[in-house]
C-alpha cells in the first residue's frame, strides 16, 4: 500500500472514531425519519408530492431553531440527487455565491443539477438576495433557504415570488418524546429521569429538537444510577433560553397576543404573554406604554380610571425599577383584563378625523365665534350666541356644527361600565336638543 493511501486510510480511521454529538448521531437519514413537520413530508404534503415527482421548487424554510430546516433541505437533495451546496449567510458573501453559482452551472452542463441550501437567508443584504434572481430564474440553482425570521419582513419581495414559503413547526410534545426514545435507544438505556422530570425536560427544550438531544446528552453523562426528579432535573442541566427578538417579529407577536388577551378580557392570558415578554428581556416600559395606549383605545371612558390606573404603574415602575416595578405593571395587567370594555372613543375619534379631512374648509357657525372688533359684530359674530349656563336646564340646544354640515353623531356609548351613564347623558341631552329645536 503507497503511503498516500495508507495516510488517507487512517485519516478515514481517525475521522470515524472522532466523538460525535448526539444530535449528529440522530440525524435523520430519510425524509420519513424526521419528526414533526408531517403536515408538509407526507405523502400528499407539498414536500412529499415535490419529492415524489423528482421535481423540486425553490422554497424558503421558515421556522423556529432545531426544527429540522437543514436536515429537510439536505434530505431533499438527496431524495432527487441534486449536489447539495450549503453556505451560511453569516459566513459567506459575493466571492462565494459566484464560486458557487460557476460551479452549478458546470454541473448543469455535465447532467446534474445544485441544491443551494442558505441557511440564515435573511441574513443577505438587499443587493445580495437580488444576485440569486437570474440563476433562480433560469433553474441553474434550486434555492432552499433556512430562517427563523417572517420572510415577509426579510426577504425581498422579488425574490420571494420566486420561491414558495413553508412554514415548519416547533416540535410538540410527540415529536421531542420520539427524540427521547431515539436518544435511549441509540446508548442503549433509559434516560435518568422521573416522569415528572421527563416531561420537564421536555418542557425544557421548548420545541428545539437540537437541544432537547444536546440535554439528553448531558443526562446520559451522568454518573451511573442517577435518577433525578423534577429539582434535580433544574439544577443539573440549563433551561433554553427563550426565543424573542425584541427587534423583530417575535416582539410584535407578543405584544400582540397580549393586546388581544387584554381585549378579550382573559386575564389569565394577559399574565401569561406579559411574563413572556419580561423573560425575554423585554423592556418593561415599553409594556407600560402600550398598556396606555389600550387604556384609551380599547376601555376608554367604560372605565376612565384606566387610563390613571396605567399612568401610575408606569410612574410606579420608573420609581421602583426591576423587580418590584415589574409588579405594579402586572397589577395594571389584570385591572385592564378585568375592566369593562369600549372602543367607542377611538372610533369616535376616527371618525371625527374622517370627517375634518372631507369637510377641513367650513367655518364655525358665526354665533359660537367671538367679536373682539366692531367689525366682526357687525357682520354677525357672537350674534344669537345663547350662554348655556343661563338657560333653564343649563343647556341651549344650539347647533355647534357648521352651518354647511349636517350634525354627526361620532360618539356611540356602549352599554358597558361607565359608558351606560354617559349614553344616559347623551340620550337625555338629544331629546332636550330635539325640544328646543321644535320650539325654535
Amino acid at each position: 500500500m503507497s503511503k498516500r493511501a495508507d495516510t488517507g486510510g487512517t485519516g478515514g480511521l481517525f475521522e470515524a472514531g472522532a466523538p460525535r454529538p448526539l444530535a449528529d448521531r440522530l440525524r435523520p437519514r430519510t425524509l420519513g425519519e424526521v419528526v414533526g413537520q408531517e403536515h408538509l413530508l407526507k405523502p400528499d404534503g407539498p414536500l412529499g408530492r415535490m419529492v415524489a415527482a423528482r421535481r423540486l421548487a425553490s422554497m424558503i424554510l421558515w421556522g423556529p431553531p432545531g426544527c429540522g430546516k437543514t436536515t429537510i433541505a439536505r434530505l431533499l437533495a438527496q431524495s432527487t440527487d441534486l449536489h447539495f451546496e450549503p453556505l451560511s449567510a453569516v459566513f459567506s458573501g459575493v466571492a462565494d455565491l459566484r464560486k458557487v453559482f460557476d460551479a452549478a452551472k458546470a454541473r448543469r452542463a455535465a447532467g446534474q443539477g445544485t441544491l443551494l441550501f442558505i441557511d440564515e437567508i435573511h441574513r443577505f443584504n438587499r443587493s445580495q438576495q437580488d444576485g440569486f434572481l437570474p440563476y433562480v430564474e433560469d433553474g441553474t440553482v434550486t434555492l432552499v433557504g433556512a430562517t427563523t425570521e417572517n420572510p415577509s419582513f426579510e426577504l425581498n419581495a422579488a425574490l420571494l415570488s420566486r420561491a414558495q414559503v413553508f412554514v415548519l413547526n416547533r416540535l410538540d410534545d410527540a415529536a421531542l418524546e420520539k427524540l427521547l426514545s431515539r436518544a435511549e435507544a441509540e446508548m442503549g438505556r433509559s434516560l435518568p429521569l422521573e416522569p415528572d422530570a421527563r416531561a420537564a425536560l421536555k418542557a425544557m427544550a421548548d420545541g428545539d429538537g437540537r437541544f432537547c438531544l444536546n440535554l439528553c446528552e448531558e443526562l446520559f453523562a451522568l454518573p451511573e444510577g442517577t435518577v433525578l426528579d423534577n429539582n434535580g432535573l433544574a439544577t443539573t442541566i440549563q433551561r433554553r433560553a427563550p426565543i424573542y427578538d425584541k427587534a423583530q417579529e417575535g416582539h410584535y407577536n407578543l405584544i400582540s397576543a397580549l393586546h388581544k388577551s387584554l381585549r378579550g378580557s382573559d386575564t389569565d392570558a394577559a399574565l401569561y404573554w406579559y411574563s413572556r415578554m419580561l423573560e425575554g428581556g423585554e423592556d418593561p416600559r415599553y409594556i407600560a406604554r402600550r398598556l396606555t395606549r389600550f387604556a384609551v383605545e380599547d376601555i376608554g371612558m367604560a372605565d376612565p380610571n384606566a387610563l390613571t390606573q396605567a399612568i401610575a404603574a408606569w410612574d410606579a415602575y420608573e420609581r421602583l425599577g426591576s423587580p418590584e416595578g415589574e409588579l405594579a405593571i402586572a397589577q395594571l395587567v389584570i385591572y385592564l383584563g378585568t375592566a369593562p370594555k369600549s372602543n367607542a372613543g377611538y372610533t369616535a375619534y376616527k371618525s371625527a378625523v374622517r370627517a375634518a379631512k372631507e369637510t377641513g374648509s367650513l367655518m364655525p357657525p358665526k354665533h359660537i365665534l367671538n367679536a373682539p372688533t366692531k367689525l366682526m359684530k357687525q357682520i354677525g359674530y357672537g350674534q344669537g350666541y345663547a350662554y348655556d349656563h343661563d338657560t333653564a336646564d343649563g343647556f341651549s340646544g344650539q347647533n355647534y356644527f357648521p352651518d354647511g354640515m349636517a350634525r354627526r353623531d361620532f360618539y356611540q356609548p356602549v352599554e358597558r361600565g361607565f359608558e351606560r351613564e354617559i349614553k344616559k347623558r347623551q340620550d337625555y341631552w338629544a331629546k332636550l336638543r330635539e325640544r328646543k329645536s321644535g320650539e325654535g
